[in-house]
């Protein structure tokens, strides 16, 4: 019997939230898609008709997740912080939405999100990419509202694929190391952050005065 479109968006759904549940629970690690399957009452071969693997479950959670920070993102925006300050408002709304997650965003990273995943398995990367390119999409916007008048040295325009591509690679190293940060309240995440987003701030500011 045909299931309904309906039925199929509830049944992924419940995937997911059991996917959440023992990630968060078990660990990433230890649960298996024969436990995802159990424990959400199908067949391991059903489950493999909505996500093809873990890793692709784990991604649609970490989309899902970063989608809720850039609402916070969005919400908690004043208007007057300059480039450095509203991109870091950005990360920082995703990581803290991210924060159950951190014990399988280094899986994500490997699989999904790293420039070398490109051209992998074909659900994983293809939601990895949708996520990438969203995210970006955001920065991109970000950037064009602190560009300032023609007239004036600094930031001109949208970003470019290079200087999009100097963000992203920022922004996994800032993941990887906060997966691992130990330190309190993850006070070293934030200073690399920080960091990480003057100088990509800087790259683009002194960007027309090289090219001139």
């Amino acid at each position: 019997m045909k299931i309904s479109r309906r039925a199929r968006a509830e049944r992924r759904a419940e995937i997911l939230e059991t996917a959440r549940r023992l990630f968060c629970s078990r660990g990433f690690d230890a649960t298996t898609t024969r436990d995802l399957a159990e424990k959400t009452r199908i067949a391991t071969g059903t489950l493999f008709n909505y996500f093809e693997s873990k890793e692709a479950l784990a991604v649609e959670l970490i989309a899902e997740a970063l989608a809720a920070g850039r609402t916070d993102f969005l919400a908690r925006q004043r208007g007057d912080e300059d480039l450095a300050e509203v991109l870091f408002l950005h990360v920082i709304t995703g990581l803290r939405r991210l924060e159950p997650y951190r014990g399988f965003v280094g899986a994500v990273l490997e699989t999904a999100l790293s420039p070398f995943a490109a051209g992998g398995r074909s659900g994983v990367s293809k939601v990895g990419d949708a996520l990438r390119t969203s995210h970006l999409e955001v920065v991109d916007e970000i950037v064009a509202s602190h560009s300032p008048a023609p007239n004036r040295a600094g930031i001109s325009g949208k970003s470019s694929f290079v200087s999009l591509h100097l963000y992203w690679t920022l922004f996994l190293g800032v993941l990887s190391f906060w997966t691992g940060d130990d330190s309190p309240n993850q006070e070293d995440t934030l200073a690399v952050l920080d960091e990480s987003l003057h100088l990509f701030a800087h790259s683009l500011a002194r960007g027309p005065a090289t090219r001139s």
